[in-house]
């Protein structure tokens, strides 16, 4: 009785000792090494995974820094900071860039622009935009303020103001997400450095402007006549600045007679 209990227990340790070392001996044989770079720009990443960089995440964009297929300062919530630590990691000497943030090309606020209708409907931009009028204002381009960017940004970066979207430039890390779920193309990314901005991003003709946004960009060309370095230009009607040659003169918001180029604190 005692040989019937013992068999099958000794068979089984025998195996498991078997299998124990197979195991062991595969995990040594077949073993990925790591790369320690890759290890120590995981650590000098924030590790949010926004995929700003371009990549799924910051563990997949650590492995192709260090295999050269991307730049080194790729990481726009990281900032310069994440940068310099990267160029320490694969011993190269770092550039600093300036600090960039998000955009909202818009005051079409409540006192601005009228409402067509009461919006009742899912509390998403993309979904009110493809009504018949591209949203509930009467300025097809404003910003619908259903809160889609604000809802995308990984770092409460977003405010509601007046019933339309404004950026939080010292909480913004210009990761882009908001780009993507503004259905209208209201964001961009922008030095901040420069506070000049022009709010307003509609390509209607000026009259039609401003029967619709009392802040709306006309496209009279004043600005662009006020700035002693051409660093503005009207695009399909509405204002654009150059911040590569800009000066930050606030000359074009001066002479801007809707006062659509304010200085953005």
């Amino acid at each position: 009785m005692l040989e019937a209990i013992l068999l099958p227990v000794i068979s089984i340790g025998g195996l498991s000792v078997i299998f124990g070392a197979l195991l062991g001996f595969s995990a040594k044989r077949f073993s990925v090494k790591t790369d320690p770079k890759v290890e120590n720009i995981k650590e000098a990443l924030p590790g949010t995974n926004c995929g700003s960089c371009g990549f799924p995440g910051c563990a997949v964009f650590a492995e192709a820094v260090t295999k050269e297929q991307v730049n080194y300062n790729g990481c726009a919530p990281g900032g310069n900071s994440t940068a310099q630590k990267i160029a320490e990691t694969l011993g190269i000497d770092p550039t600093v860039s300036a600090r960039k943030v998000a955009f909202i090309k818009c005051d079409g606020k409540e006192d601005n622009v009228k409402r067509n209708y009461i919006y009742d409907g899912p509390k998403n931009c993309i979904a009110a935009s493809q009504l018949a009028t591209g949203g509930n204002k009467t300025c097809s381009y404003s910003c619908i303020g259903l809160e889609s960017c604000k809802n995308a940004c990984l770092f409460d970066a977003i405010i509601m103001t007046g019933g339309i979207a404004q950026v939080d430039s010292q909480k913004c890390t210009a990761c882009g997400k908001c780009i993507i779920a503004c259905p209208k193309n209201l964001i961009e990314i922008v030095p901040d450095k420069y506070k000049v901005r022009v709010l307003c991003n509609s390509h209607d003709i000026g009259r039609f402007v401003r029967r619709n946004c009392r802040a709306g960009c006309t496209g009279c060309g004043l600005c662009c006549r006020a700035c002693p370095v051409q660093a503005i230009k009207v695009i399909d009607n509405v204002a654009h600045i150059d911040y590569s040659i800009c000066i930050s003169c606030l000359s074009c918001s001066d002479a801007c007679p809707a006062k659509t180029i304010k200085i953005v604190k």
